[in-house]
């Protein structure tokens, strides 16, 4: 009989589990904690309150920074997003500006000029006036579809020349020096006009009531270019302004979408200016000129190239400085009230945002936007341990390796 031992099977060791890997997904109530969430609707809900409390002057300037971040996000799309460079953004606002008093406006004569309308109902009268904004960027936008960088930027210049004489002598059309009367807004029987609406005690003008016609614009536009910036045409806008060549092998048709967008940002500058127009009241062709121009390039490289948040950021501080410094130049020092002979307020806050796009550029790179984002969120991973060259199997001790002893003198190797 043969002595055998069994041996026994070494029972399986216990292993852990595998920590679940973080996941990115959110959900509802996860963003609803957030603190961006409890911002925005904290700054929703001031912004809907404020007709309530401020004056004509500053829902006046509050109406300009909404009317300029129009006009800025759809710059942003040409020159943030797409790498092209345009000066003749106030050429098209003027063409909203003056496309709806046209159109919405009656034939009449004032100060010597006997003005052409067509007397559309002026909601109808807006939309055309975008609409032919949009043509006219549509005509520029073979020449827009073949030049960049400082050669485009040269070629729109000229469209600010052409624009300031057309609008200079055409009186018919824009009543010359001394501009045209701007038509009230009215929708649905509403009339956006200075009869006064009292609504919880608190009588509403023109300035009121367009506060929230501007907000309506500024958040679908915004949301509009968002969608636009993050969906498949935004990846190929940026690929055209990194590496046009790039974008082009990888199947990009790069004029076809220069042209697009210079056609999109045409159609944002008009909705600007219709909005500008309505603000004003009345129309004058010298304020749609090369300093215009310059201010929207200021503002969206203040407030950060290629993003939504920094046109409206950017258009916010470059077009509401000069109206602190006007109210308060009694105050600041080294600034006088207009007409005085010293310091004037818009001087003053042209050299203040001149200083500011200097910093932004040496100092931080992408604008005011991302100065609350400096320190980049880190990706989430697994925590797991570092590699070694050896990995040690699972009944090995953690007990360091002995050498093994020296070999005798006359032991063969």
């Amino acid at each position: 009989m043969s002595d055998t031992t069994a041996e026994a099977a070494p029972a399986p060791e216990a292993t852990a589990a595998p920590a679940p890997a973080p996941t990115r997904a959110e959900g509802l109530t996860d963003r609803l904690r957030r603190p961006r969430t409890y911002a925005v609707l904290v700054g929703s809900l001031l912004l809907l309150l404020l007709p309530f409390y401020l004056d004509r002057f500053w829902l006046q300037a509050g109406l300009f920074a909404m009317a300029a971040a129009i006009g800025a996000i759809g710059l942003n799309m040409l020159t943030g997003a797409t790498g092209q460079l345009s000066m003749g953004h106030a050429f098209f606002l003027a063409v909203g500006a003056y496309g709806y008093c046209v159109l919405a406006g009656e034939s009449s004569t004032e100060n010597g000029h006997t003005l052409t309308g067509l007397g559309l109902p002026t909601w109808l009268a807006a939309i055309l006036a975008v609409l032919l904004a949009g043509a006219a960027g549509g005509l520029f936008s073979p020449i827009a579809g073949r030049l960049r960088g400082a050669y485009l930027g040269i070629a729109t210049l000229a469209l600010i020349f052409i624009g300031q004489h057309v609008l200079f002598n055409a009186g018919s059309l824009t009543g010359g020096y001394n501009g045209r009367a701007v038509p009230p807004l009215s929708l649905f029987g509403f009339t956006f006009d200075d009869t006064e609406v009292v609504v919880a005690a608190v009588p509403f003008g023109s300035s009121e009531k367009l506060w929230y016609a501007g907000l309506v614009a500024l958040l679908l536009s915004a949301l509009f270019a968002r969608g636009v910036l993050r969906g498949r045409p935004g990846r190929a806008m940026n690929a055209i302004r990194d590496h046009r060549i790039a974008a082009g092998v990888m199947g990009v048709p790069v004029a076809r979408y220069r042209a697009g967008v210079f056609v999109l940002s045409s159609m944002y500058a008009g909705l600007a200016g219709v909005l500008l127009a309505l603000v004003f009241q009345r129309t004058v062709p010298e304020y749609f000129g090369m300093i215009l121009s310059l201010e929207y390039l200021a503002m969206i490289v203040i407030g950060g190239l290629g993003s939504v948040a920094g046109a409206v950021i950017g258009a916010a501080f470059v077009t509401l400085l000069p109206q602190v410094f006007t109210h308060y130049s009694d105050s600041l020092p080294l600034v006088s009230a207009p007409g005085t002979g010293g310091l004037a307020p818009g001087e003053a806050s042209r050299y203040l945002y001149g200083a500011a796009v200097v910093a932004v550029v040496l100092f931080l790179p992408g604008g005011l936007a991302r100065l609350g984002l400096a320190r980049a969120k880190k990706p989430l991973a697994p925590n797991r341990p570092k590699a070694t060259k050896q990995s040690a199997s699972p009944n090995q001790s953690a007990l360091p390796k002995q050498s093994a002893p020296p070999k005798n003198p006359g032991e063969k190797s």
